[in-house]
């Protein structure tokens, strides 16, 4: 297993990314400007994460993906450890903005953050479909957050 650093052709891995978020213009905010890494086992490609600066010593998780066959075998945890690893003597704070989800709350919760802020109607606001998780429609965004460094 090898992390490594997507440096151009972001995009090549869209199907990945829209696996996280379902909007593909939502993506294009933050793909260029972030800094993305993929988890490689043997020769598949099974994580990818695209992490951004937001300044005031705090790194955000935009984006945190696993292909479905290999969920729940912590590589997402992995890739949040590799993340937080690399980036501790860089940043104080490392966060993820996520919709109020029985499936992802809980997974950042067991990997370290705690709730910081929400910000209300984000999901009405910015996405131009009702983006629905294990039956409940994804309203405000839920902030998380971890100290690093």
């Amino acid at each position: 297993m090898e992390i490594l650093e997507v440096k151009s052709d972001k995009k090549k891995y869209l199907s990945l990314l829209l696996l996280a978020d379902e909007q593909e213009s939502m993506i294009d905010k933050y793909l260029d400007k972030g800094t993305m890494f993929i988890l490689k086992k043997a020769d598949e490609i099974v994580c990818e994460c695209v992490v951004t600066d937001e300044g005031d010593s705090i790194l955000e998780i935009k984006n945190l993906a696993t292909k479905k066959e290999y969920q729940g075998r912590g590589y997402a945890r992995k890739m949040i450890e590799f993340i937080a690893d690399k980036y501790k003597d860089s940043f104080s704070i490392l966060q993820v903005g996520t919709g109020d989800s029985p499936l992802t709350i809980p997974f950042y919760e067991k990997c370290g953050f705690t709730r910081s802020h929400i910000i209300k109607n984000f999901f009405i606001d910015n996405y131009s479909e009702p983006i629905i998780e294990c039956g409940v429609r994804l309203v405000d965004m839920i902030y998380l957050r971890k100290e690093i460094g």
